[in-house]
């Protein structure tokens, strides 16, 4: 891919995730239910916890949009990707909760799409964000 069309390419992966990311944090904020029944058990104070994590999204979402600092769009990137991570243990508590029922929840066809997906959000964030190139190197 040449380097034009790849930044590109990037640019329009940064304004979709980060579109993702600032409606995920205002639904965390305007309606906290679905969050918080998802949220495992021994996480403290769960209302707080979902609260910030909105918020988290939102930072991340305007820092990965912002145009004249690459420097504070990295660190945005990095900032969700790590936010993403630290959600995962929420995601497989879903699954696990929502499978159990007795019909079945969701299914297997919402819930291992979604256990995929979130090391691509990892990376994704990481990649849109400047943090990394991998597995697309920039050619010197």
């Amino acid at each position: 891919m040449d380097k034009r069309k790849g930044e590109s390419v990037r640019t329009v992966l940064r304004w979709v995730l980060a579109l993702f990311y600032a409606f995920a944090g205002y639904m965390h904020l305007a309606k906290s239910e679905p969050f918080l029944a998802i949220m495992p058990g021994w996480v403290p104070w769960p209302e707080a916890v979902v609260l910030w994590t909105g918020v988290a999204e939102l930072l991340g979402a305007a820092g990965l949009l912002q145009p004249w600092s690459p420097t504070l769009r990295r660190w945005a990137g990095i900032g969700l990707a790590l936010y993403a991570l630290c959600v995962w243990p929420a995601n497989i508590n879903h699954f696990a909760m929502d499978m159990a029922k007795p019909e079945g929840g969701l299914g297997l066809a919402y819930h291992v799409p979604r256990m995929f997906a979130q090391p691509l959000l990892i990376w994704l964030a990481l990649w849109v964000g400047g943090a990394t190139d991998w597995p697309l190197r920039r050619k010197p």
